[in-house]
């Protein structure tokens, strides 16, 4: 279904499944409606092994598109319009990235995929020119780093210590743009994972939890005061802001209950209100297996869900109005966008 506006389209990121160099690339045309599965291996067919193993995040920066491939300790830097692989930023176990100033802030968990309540290796994050396609500095954060925001000269890091079960981490690091050091670190909740910064210099902190007791939740963090100001109860396993509104998808699995709880909910970052307890209106929620991922257009205002299924086969991406009513579905595209 075309959809006719100044965006062109959308990539979307396939994880694949750990070990086995699944990572791929798709493209959703938003003039054509369109959708094209694995644009990369196509794009370049002479790279062995293509995108590689687990992709995690994906940004575009200029003319540059760049895919963070987590086990396989790269980004990947392509133009962003044909998809050709320019150049590679080898990075152990990356994370997250972000963008500012000519150069691209990367985190890494630094060592290697292994669960230890005693990890010694703190992780990091990568300052890259994204000229030269080179890490030119790095910083030292908390344990098992993930999302990152920037704000006001700073650079805020949700540090997970997810490998360190049950001795995770609680703080987001702060970094000092200027200096590129950690100027403090400042205590959240336990496995943080996603960071967003709003327009009104909130932070939207989402942790994890410990998939016991302690659920998972969102936190706001006032970056003007420098203090934490609230916290929601909201189940969170993704979420993306949009103007005021922060969209979170969860699959939360729990040791206790031993299933997981869905939600898709919508908090007003200006109100700190949960304003929907679900913003899948028409009752298709139930065709989503495992809510994985989400994202919105930023014209048009369209919801985009993606459905892992059962982590091991291909998912589906599911695309709703601003009214939560959905639009299409499109099988064999699966997990983040």
């Amino acid at each position: 279904q075309p959809e006719f506006h100044d965006v062109q389209g959308m990539y979307v990121l396939n994880e694949g499944n750990m070990g086995s160099n699944k990572a791929t690339l798709d493209y959703y045309n938003f003039s054509t409606g369109r959708y094209t599965r694995n644009v990369f291996g196509f794009a370049n067919p002479s790279v062995p092994k293509e995108m590689g193993d687990v992709g995690n995040d994906l940004g575009i920066y200029g003319s540059k598109l760049y895919a963070v491939i987590n086990c396989s300790n790269k980004v990947d830097v392509m133009d962003k319009m044909t998809v050709k692989k320019i150049g590679q930023i080898d990075i152990p176990n990356c994370r997250y990235i972000k963008f500012y100033g000519g150069y691209a802030y990367v985190t890494s968990y630094a060592g290697p995929v292994q669960i230890n309540p005693n990890y010694e290796q703190r992780g990091y994050v990568a300052k890259v020119d994204t000229v030269t396609m080179q890490v030119v500095d790095t910083c030292l954060v908390g344990f098992q780093p993930d999302e990152l925001e920037i704000v006001d000269g700073k650079i805020y890091v949700a540090n997970s210590g997810g490998y360190m079960v049950p001795n995770y981490e609680n703080t987001v690091s702060v970094i000092d743009l200027a200096s590129f050091k950690e100027e403090r670190r400042i205590p959240i909740a336990i496995n943080l994972s996603w960071v967003k910064g709003d327009s009104h210099g909130m932070l939207w902190i989402a942790s994890r939890g410990d998939y016991y007791t302690r659920q998972s939740k969102v936190y706001a963090y006032d970056t003007r005061k420098q203090q934490l100001v609230d916290s929601i109860d909201c189940r969170v396993s993704n979420m993306w802001l949009d103007g005021d509104s922060l969209y979170l998808v969860s699959t939360e699995w729990s040791y206790v209950s031993m299933n997981n709880a869905f939600s898709y909910a919508i908090i007003n970052t200006q109100t700190h209100e949960k304003v929907s307890d679900n913003f899948i209106t028409d009752g298709t929620d139930k065709d989503i297996v495992i809510p994985y991922a989400v994202a919105v257009n930023p014209i048009t205002k369209d919801i985009y869900v993606t459905d892992a299924k059962d982590y091991v086969s291909p998912g589906r991406l599911f695309c709703f109005d601003r009214y939560g009513v959905k639009k299409w579905e499109i099988g064999r595209a699966s997990c983040r966008e």
